[in-house]
Parts: structure tokens; sequence; C-alpha cells
């Protein structure tokens, strides 16, 4: 009985295992099924492109600069440098201590080329000089035009005291663009009254034209100038007559009063550049 009994147990529980099996496979076929299938990813908006950069290339060499254009004066004539011939220096530096009123102060390099219309010409070579000291101290007056420019001796023309004052005829009637001066350049001199004017008429009564005048407080009698003084070096004192209209003159006369160094006046060369009237 108690055999039986074990068998019909063993039965059962075999059965009851067979049933919880099919369910459980059923469940899960089930869940399968049930579950949601899987989604297929959208492709999205299409990522922009980097823009391809362009392959670097050496850069294109700069053309030649254009040619500066050329000056030209007032009246359209082309301007070109104007070549004027220098003495070779006597000193070298300029004294601190020149205590004179006025002074203007050095360039410390070479002046700028000076531009003047083109076909300019050296004017008062071998012209004629006349002086207020017709018996100069020192040397002749012709020296003041002869081209020599040296500070050497016997290459300049030393006149007495006080103002005096020389004068050069051009021989006719021509535009002035330019006057270059040299007094004395051997020592580190600063002249006084040093006025510059020009004229047809040989006695400087009428039509008189001053074109630089640096005398401050009017001892040469002929007005207070505006201009400044300067210190004597071989490259001379240039006067540019050119920006006050090219005044056309025949004589030139250049009046001085004594310098730093003594009473005396001196005149190495005077130059004077422009062109004949026609």
């Amino acid at each position: 009985m108690m055999s039986k009994l074990q068998s019909v147990t063993k039965m059962v529980l075999l059965a009851a295992l067979a049933v919880a099996l099919c369910l459980g496979a059923s469940c899960k076929k089930s869940a399968d099924t049930m579950k949601p299938a899987p989604q297929t990813k959208q492709p999205g908006p299409a990522t922009p492109q980097k823009e391809a950069q362009p392959v670097a290339t050496e850069a294109p060499k700069p053309a030649d600069p254009a040619p500066a254009p050329v000056a030209q004066a007032a009246g359209g004539a082309k301007l070109v440098p104007l070549s004027i011939e220098l003495p070779k220096p006597m000193f070298v530096g300029t004294p601190q201590d020149t205590k004179v009123e006025n002074l203007e102060k050095p360039l410390g390099k070479p002046r700028p080329p000076f531009l003047a219309p083109e076909g300019t010409v050296l004017l008062s070579k071998g012209k004629p000089v006349s002086a207020s000291d017709e018996e100069p101290i020192i040397g002749d007056i012709d020296y003041i035009t002869d081209g020599d420019k040296e500070a050497a001796d016997g290459s300049y023309v030393e006149l007495a005291p006080f103002v005096q004052h020389v004068t050069v005829d051009l021989g006719k009637e021509s535009e002035i663009y330019a006057i270059v001066l040299w007094h004395y350049h051997k020592q580190p001199r600063v002249y006084y009254d040093v006025v510059v004017q020009l004229a047809n008429d040989k006695d400087f009564v009428t039509d008189v034209k001053t074109v630089f005048n640096n005398d401050i407080d009017n001892s040469a009698g002929l007005g207070i100038g505006k201009n400044m003084h300067y210190m004597e070096t071989s490259e001379g004192k240039l006067i540019d007559c050119l920006s006050q209209g090219s005044p056309k003159a025949r004589f030139v006369r250049l009046y001085s009063n004594g310098n730093t160094s003594n009473e005396l006046n001196h005149y190495i060369e005077v130059e004077v550049y422009g062109k004949p009237v026609q």
C-alpha cells in the first residue's frame, strides 16, 4: 500500500514538473514575442563636410614699385637734382660753445639735393665781380667766381671790417633758381648780417628783391631779416630762390658784417644757378 502511494506521488510530481516546464517555455516564448522589435537607427541629416583648404603655394613676388612721379615747377617744368660740386671739408663737427642768437641747428647729415628745373645752368662762373672794398686786404675780387671753393690760402678774398658787399654781374637778365654762398669754411664761423639781393639795376635802387636776410637788428641798414644765422661749412649756404617765384635779375649782391672770429669779411665763392631770359 505504501509502495503504491509513493509511486502515485512520484507520478504526480513528474507530471507537475512537466507542466511547469511547459508553462515556463510558453511564458518565455510569449515574452519574446511581446518584446518590441529593435528599431533601426534612421539616418540623420548629413554632416556638412569641412571646406577643403587651398594648397599653400609660394606668394607671388610683388611687382616693382611704380616710379615716383616727376616733380614739376609751377610752370610745369620738370625738376631734377641740381649738381653742385662741393669742396673738401676742412673741419669735422660743430663747436658747441658758439653763442650766436638765432642760430640754426646743423643737420648732422649731408644737405638733401636741391631740385631745379631741367636745363638749369651755372650762370656765375667767370662773370665779373665788384666790391664795396675795392682794395681787398687779401686776395682778388675775381676769386669769387673763379670756381675754386677750397678754404686754402689763395682761394679767398678778405675785405675790410664793417658792412661790405660784393656784386656779381650775370651779363643779362636771368631767372634765378638758387644761390650757393661760401664765406670761409676752414674754421667754424658764423657771419653776421648776411643779406642777398637781386636787381636789374646795377646800383640796387629800383626793383630790388631780397631773397635772404639774417640781420636780426637792422645793423646793416637793409631791414630786419627773418632768416637764421648759420655755421659755415664746406657745403656753403644754399638759398632757395625757386620757391620765391624764380625772380628775374642780372645782378646779385651779397652783404656781410664781420664774423664770430673777427670783424673782417671773407668770400671764397658765389654760385648762381638759373636760366637766361630769352
